[in-house]
């Protein structure tokens, strides 16, 4: 399942529901005025698909919030239905859908290129125009594996009436039916090409291993993206979904959803002219509790009465790049945050939120006890 938006209105209609039958390949277009809540969802499904072909074994869609509540969970569970979420970044996950929306607009959009506000009253037709349509796969048509026959379709023969209304009313359906059945031809073949040409076989992955992270969706905080790594980590895989999807472990400050699919990681392959990165280094362990080296300072801003410095750790990639509270009262000595020398040590625990202090060796003009610098954070870090 899944939403085409962005519509003009038709009809007071601006949303499109689309839901693809696993088996037969059976669509189902569902116009709606905005997107449903989850209650709302309940029973669109049950008037627009359980009364016509029951309950389904399994329920894939996206991460959106309809799907991800406890309603929309304990509804499932109690009709004895598995829900399927697409891994993080993903949309090939609920491929089918996605595939299905983008021929539905194709369509929609050729039928109605003068007037874009009447699309809601052609969208019967393409829906039968796709389901009556022989699949690759089963090399029948959806209606004909779901009803066992073959529905029946506009001749081409244009027969005058007497009733000029039911006739162009008549025409327009024909038309949009033939259409959309000529150009679902057309892609079909189209589709299949261009999948084939571009899809290898995956590695095989396993528990344990490490690989790397794209970061086309990852949300760095950096400086010049188009500067940015492609590939961050590598992080440690803790399960194997399936084939094609892995979970990760990954640092809590990136709030993200660590299954990924097979396409958003590779392995790490060890090279003797470019040896892998080691691991981070170590916390150095002092009276007040571990603590890490900070590379650099790289921003600030204020939050509330404090300030918020942007800190890139030593030794930890940009997804580690996290954004400390710093109290506005600093000890007698000890000069503003953004002119520290290197080889401070700064204390995090954990990096997305704890307390933490700062350290320093001791120099010139600077403090040597250390605990006149333990007052950089005594809030909840932020990132």
């Amino acid at each position: 399942m899944d939403f085409v938006t962005g519509l003009p209105p038709s009809n007071s209609f601006r949303v499109i529901l689309t839901v693809v039958d696993h088996f037969s390949k059976m669509v189902h277009l569902v116009p709606l005025k905005k997107l449903p809540t989850a209650s709302d969802m309940a029973d669109i499904l049950a008037r627009e698909v359980f009364s016509i072909h029951g309950l389904p074994q399994d329920i894939v869609s996206d991460r959106g919030p309809q799907f991800v509540s406890r309603f929309w969970k304990a509804f499932c569970a109690r009709l004895g239905i598995q829900v399927s979420l697409s891994s993080g970044f993903h949309p090939q996950t609920d491929g089918q859908t996605e595939r299905h929306n983008q021929e539905m607009e194709t369509k929609l959009r050729l039928l109605r290129q003068d007037d874009a506000t009447t699309w809601s009253q052609n969208l019967p037709w393409v829906e039968h125009a796709m389901n009556s349509l022989p699949t690759t796969v089963t090399g029948v048509s959806p209606f004909f594996t779901i009803f066992g026959y073959q529905p029946l379709v506009f001749s081409i023969q244009e027969t005058q009436a007497h009733a000029p209304s039911a006739y162009a009313a008549a025409l327009r359906c024909r038309r949009a039916w033939w259409s959309a059945r000529r150009r679902l031809l057309q892609a079909s073949a189209v589709y299949a090409r261009s999948a084939n040409r571009r899809r290898i076989p995956a590695p095989a992955y396993r528990a344990g291993l490490k690989v790397w992270l794209s970061t086309a969706d990852i949300p760095l905080r950096v400086d010049c993206r188009k500067l940015a790594p492609r590939f961050i980590g590598p992080f440690p895989i803790s399960k194997v979904i399936n084939p094609a999807a892995v979970r990760l472990r990954l640092p809590r400050a990136l709030r993200v959803h660590p299954s990924f699919h097979v396409s958003k990681v590779k392995p790490v392959v060890s090279s003797s002219i470019v040896p892998s990165s080691g691991p981070p280094p170590p916390a150095r362990l002092l009276p007040g509790g571990p603590v890490w080296a900070v590379r650099r300072v790289l921003r600030s801003r204020r939050r509330g009465r404090g300030l918020q410095y942007l800190v890139d750790w030593d030794g930890f990639g940009p997804e580690e790049r996290s954004w400390p509270l710093r109290r506005p009262l600093s000890p007698p000595g000890l000069p503003p945050l953004p002119s520290w020398p290197a080889g401070w040590a700064v204390r995090c625990r954990p990096l997305w939120g704890g307390f933490c202090h700062a350290t320093a060796p001791a120099r010139p003009g600077f403090p040597s006890n250390h605990n006149q610098l333990i007052y950089l954070i005594q809030t909840t870090c932020l990132t």
